[in-house]
């Protein structure tokens, strides 16, 4: 069977990619189709675009940016009616994929989502257009099913790839890390500043400025696949900082703590176990735009998932130095660690078990045998 899959970012890219292999094990003769990044890539089918083409963040940002999303829906829309596939397969990437989701359902094509778009979060007037433009979504939050109910749409909650992601990965012991990429022998703090330019320019000097006053730690900022050498190296300047590119698993596997970007990195920091603070700071358009839209008590997944305040959450003017070492220095110490430590745990409980992709691959094959 033929298979179109839509994925944006490093993220969708990684989900994308465990989708796939599932898929391939589902049915042998699968022909995939995708829009996503080099993981994907390498599992195999053919890529029609990258998602390091359409990295646009914001409002501001998307609107400046109209005629090439413009053209890139064109060319998604005729790529998929010549490809003719069984199913359109989504994952998130909302802003792009629930426009050709509309477009797709109405040629007669199936259509999946796998990571629903976060409707919860704002515009929950949206799930009108999802249940009529998409046949089956797969959700990855455990509050995300109750969530739709509410709209009298049935969903299916399969648990978190993450889980599996984390768990099926090469690990690397702490001696090994520091030998390949030449660190000293103090503990390891990891610095996630993102995978876009718009989000690293805002945040990265500002995660940088308190390197300073901690000595006794090592700065390692985790670099973006998505991003040159060239591009952190403007903003690094002389700061005494190690960076290390496309190694973000194995730099939270033997860090002490974090400064974490808002988004998926701060679920992913949590399941490694590593104390984080929260950061986010965008353009302020398209952050006086989101804060009037978005309904949610907290930005990150954690802290959402869990219902309270697990992990600090420094936005916008509250994401400075001042703040930054001073919540820093509670997450350094033994009995802030010890909490977070057990609420880590309680919040992997509530993402469900392994295999994930493997549910939904299975649900899909199924699905288009009948």
């Amino acid at each position: 069977m033929k298979y179109y899959i839509i994925a944006g970012e490093a993220s969708g890219d990684l989900h994308g990619s465990n989708l796939m292999k599932a898929l391939l094990e589902e049915d042998k003769s699968a022909d995939i189709r995708f829009w996503g990044g080099d993981l994907m890539q390498n599992v195999g089918g053919t890529l029609v675009s990258h998602y390091k083409e359409r990295a646009f963040m914001g409002f501001f940002e998307v609107v400046k940016n109209l005629v090439k999303v413009l053209k890139f829906i064109k060319l998604c829309k005729e790529d998929i009616f010549k490809f003719k596939p069984d199913v359109v397969i989504f994952i998130d990437n909302s802003g792009f994929n629930l426009r050709i989701a509309k477009w797709a359902k109405q040629q007669g094509f199936r259509t999946n989502y796998y990571i629903s778009p976060q409707v919860w979060a704002s515009r929950a007037g949206r799930v009108k257009d999802i249940k009529r433009d998409i046949d089956h979504m797969f959700v990855i939050l455990p509050f995300e099913e109750a969530f739709y109910q509410k709209f009298d749409y049935q969903v299916t909650f399969v648990g978190h790839p993450l889980i599996d992601a984390i768990a099926n990965r090469t690990q690397v012991s702490l001696q090994q890390f520091r030998e390949e990429n030449h660190l000293s022998t103090l503990p390891i703090i990891a610095i996630l500043p993102g995978s876009r330019k718009q989000e690293i320019t805002k945040m990265l000097s500002v995660m940088l400025s308190i390197i300073d006053d901690y000595k006794d730690y090592q700065f390692v900022i985790a670099g973006a696949p998505s991003q040159e050498i060239e591009f952190y190296n403007q903003i690094i300047g002389n700061k005494k900082v190690v960076f290390i590119n496309n190694k973000t698993y194995d730099l939270l596997s033997v860090s002490y703590a974090a400064l974490v970007a808002s988004g998926t990195a701060t679920l992913e920091t949590a399941l490694f176990k590593v104390p984080q603070l929260v950061c986010y700071k965008g353009g302020n358009i398209s952050y006086q735009i989101a804060k009037r839209i978005i309904t949610l008590k907290y930005i990150s997944l954690v802290n959402l998932i869990m219902d309270q305040e697990v992990v600090k959450e420094l936005i916008q003017n509250d994401f400075n130095k001042k703040n930054l070492q001073k919540e820093l220095s509670k997450i350094l110490a033994k009995n802030q660690r010890e909490k977070l430590f057990l609420q880590y745990y309680d919040l992997e409980k509530k993402l469900g078990g392994k295999g994930a992709s493997k549910k939904v691959a299975q649900m899909i094959v199924s699905e288009l045998k009948k």
